[in-house]
């Protein structure tokens, strides 16, 4: 133990170096609004940004800088990821569905001062917890992760379904049939295990002929895509919605900002929020070290258990405190320990390590159980650098929240243009793919007719 806090604090050290700390500020600021943008999310901020670490390598001549700044962009991302979730009602990326479960009502009652500290704090608070986990227990919780077969992926997917019906309210059989919708979708595309393809419906352009040299010809070879379906919902869905039952009346929500606001929204986190962060701390990290799984479903499942275990299931989903905090500390959770099974066992543990995972080879370095030992100048500066860069990205996130909260300001015949316009680019932004586009204005559509129906949309896209 005492080896592990002398090299942890050699490589905090190495983190606070001056080009080091820049790339952090650097990286966490791009984050940030990387994450804040509707469609793009970590995983593309990285990708896209992949090419400029080799700038970065050439001129300091290590490796550590620019993993250093990769890392501070998914740090960034994650606490991004929940502005628009509040402000705008559009999940910035997967990891922030969840936070607009509650997120967007508190900033609809005029808390989003409240709901954007308690996912700045949330998320500092998952950050550090997984960050002193990953550093005391990374080979012992690697070895577990690793030993994670198909039945215990299976009680895993099990605990999540159970899930569902609290998300979903009282009416059981509409929540039933919200989940049916979901995996129906899920289903779409290739088969994994034959390779056989379901419920594809040939090519689009049989059904569509007008619409040749508009869309691709894959159609839903490539399944439907969870991205595209989270912007329809919380994004189309919701600004029909909100047309709908304001009849075009309604402006956002109006709130300023002070530093005894802060100070009044802090004191209101601790009150209410500190169980769904401690809940979201332990059940991101966890999720998170198991392999592909990522930080979206850990979100969404700690989100489910705040809620199954809380004095008050009922305001979930109304604008609770707590079900902003779960999800915000568990996706930051989630994604330090999906930085685990990379490291140890070169195994990425979400998307976005994955294009970590590229970059490493690319800099001649090799993944797995002995790169703690050949090469602890390039880990520990790094496990440093997270540290690092949660602080950072806390005092970011609430030295910017007036910016967020000027969205609100804007009067809904400007906002919900806006809206559109963010979910089409974002959606294009991920995927260069028109028909995602369609896919994407459908199935808000679906969901708007859905919420007049009164069925329940979490447990759909969750499924």
């Amino acid at each position: 133990m005492i080896e592990i806090i002398s090299s942890l604090g050699d490589g905090v050290w190495q983190a606070l170096q001056p080009i080091n700390l820049g790339l952090a500020f650097i990286g966490v600021v791009v984050g940030l609004f990387v994450g804040a943008m509707p469609g793009l999310g970590s995983v593309n901020g990285v990708a896209i940004l992949l090419p400029f670490t080799f700038v970065i390598q050439k001129y300091t001549g290590t490796a550590t800088s620019p993993m250093i700044f990769l890392a501070a962009i998914y740090y960034g991302a994650m606490y991004g990821g929940a502005i628009s979730s509040i402000t705008l009602g559009i999940p910035g990326a997967s990891t922030a569905v969840a936070t607009t479960f509650d997120g967007r009502p508190l900033a609809l009652q005029g808390k989003a001062d409240q709901a954007l500290v308690a996912a700045a704090v949330a998320s500092f608070v998952g950050g550090t917890v997984a960050n002193l986990l990953f550093t005391g227990f990374a080979p012992a919780l690697a070895s577990v992760a690793l030993d994670f077969g198909n039945p215990e992926i299976f009680a895993l997917m099990l605990l999540a379904f159970a899930t569902f019906v609290g998300l979903g309210g009282d009416d059981i059989p509409k929540t039933i049939f919200s989940i049916c919708i979901g995996l129906v979708l899920a289903t779409v595309g290739f088969d994994i295990i034959s390779g056989e393809p379901r419920l594809q419906f040939g090519d689009p352009l049989d059904l569509f002929p007008a619409t040749a040299g508009l869309i691709d010809t894959t159609g839903f070879s490539h399944g439907i895509r969870f991205l595209v379906l989270a912007i329809g919902v919380y994004g189309i869905g919701e600004m029909m919605w909100t047309i709908n039952s304001s009849r075009g009346k309604i402006t956002m929500t109006e709130t300023t900002i002070t530093y005894d606001r802060i100070r009044l929204a802090l004191i209101e986190y601790r009150k209410k929020a500190w169980k769904g962060t401690m809940i979201g701390s332990a059940l991101g990290f966890f999720v998170g070290i198991l392999p592909a799984a990522g930080a979206t479903p850990g979100s969404l499942m700690s989100y489910g258990v705040a809620k199954m275990t809380s004095r008050n299931p009922d305001n979930y989903g109304k604008g609770e405190l707590d079900g902003v905090a779960a999800p915000e500390a568990a996706n930051n959770s989630a994604s330090t320990g999906a930085m685990l099974p990379m490291m140890t066992l070169g195994i990425p543990g979400s998307p976005t390590t994955a294009v970590l995972l590229a970059g490493m080879v690319i800099w001649g370095l090799q993944p797995g159980p002995r790169l703690f030992v050949d090469q602890p100048d390039f880990v520990w500066p790094l496990i440093g650098s997270f540290y690092v860069s949660n602080l950072i990205a806390l005092l970011v996130n609430l030295a910017f929240i007036p910016i967020f909260l000027w969205m609100l300001r804007m009067p809904f015949t400007i906002l919900a243009p806006l809206i559109f316009v963010l979910s089409v680019v974002g959606t294009f932004a991920a995927y260069q793919n028109l028909f995602d586009v369609w896919l994407m204005v459908l199935f808000g559509l679906g969901a708007f007719l859905l919420r007049i129906l009164v069925y329940p949309l979490a447990p759909a896209v969750l499924a």
